[in-house]
């Protein structure tokens, strides 16, 4: 995973040696503690923990990070692109808005279905540091602009009603994620699985042209 996102970003403008070393060095961390928080949790885990895992000295983490919490920032910002990715992978399939929403909803609640409580105490953490001061207008835009693209895919096909909006539309599918996860990681019996497949069925009811009818 590090070295296909140093690709990436080398790809993107040219790089000197020195500065995909110090890609490669921040990467390894990021991959430390993100294996890390997997196995123990966020609050368990140390930074010497972290720089041990990735074979850098303890001096060298606060050159790239001031504070565990920036490094769970850095993680926050892979899960939104890896949900950016994810969507755009859904426009390119031929399947309708529903089946659209109903296999985004599904994988999440497949994911969340097969990790444990470690990983419900790191994605909280994630939420957190998504929402933080100067990231959360910025992601929230692009998961909103994401979503309202396939909204506007559909109503390009005549599958989604004109009755609103698209940007009301497209805030109303962020509305039924944002409560899936709130509710899966703040409820231990919550029945994720179950719900995200339940509320992709709602959301394809309601965004669907035969919602206009009275």
């Amino acid at each position: 995973m590090t070295e296909a996102r140093v690709a990436v970003l080398a790809h993107q403008e040219p790089v000197t040696r020195r500065e995909r070393r110090k890609l490669e060095v921040r990467g390894r961390m990021v991959d430390a503690a993100a294996e890390l928080f997997e196995e123990q949790g966020y609050q368990a885990t140390t930074v010497a923990e972290i720089c041990e895992r990735a074979d850098v000295a303890t001096k060298t983490f606060f050159n790239y990070f001031p504070t565990k919490q920036h490094l769970i920032r850095e993680l926050a910002h892979q899960a939104i692109e890896g949900f950016l990715v994810d969507i755009e992978a859904l426009r390119a399939e031929t399947k309708s808005t529903r089946e659209r929403l109903i296999h985004f909803f599904d994988m999440i609640g497949v994911a969340a279905t097969d990790v444990g409580p470690k990983h419900r105490e790191v994605l909280t953490e994630i939420i957190h540091a998504a929402s933080s001061a100067g990231e959360k207008d910025k992601r929230a835009r692009q998961l909103r602009d994401a979503m309202g693209s396939i909204v506007l895919d559909g109503v390009a096909a005549g599958e989604v009603t004109t009755k609103h909006s698209p940007e009301t539309l497209s805030e109303l599918i962020l509305g039924a994620f944002y409560a899936l996860m709130f509710n899966w990681t703040n409820l231990d019996d919550y029945p994720v699985r179950e719900q995200a497949r339940a509320m992709a069925q709602l959301l394809g009811d309601t965004i669907s042209p035969g919602s206009e009818e009275d």
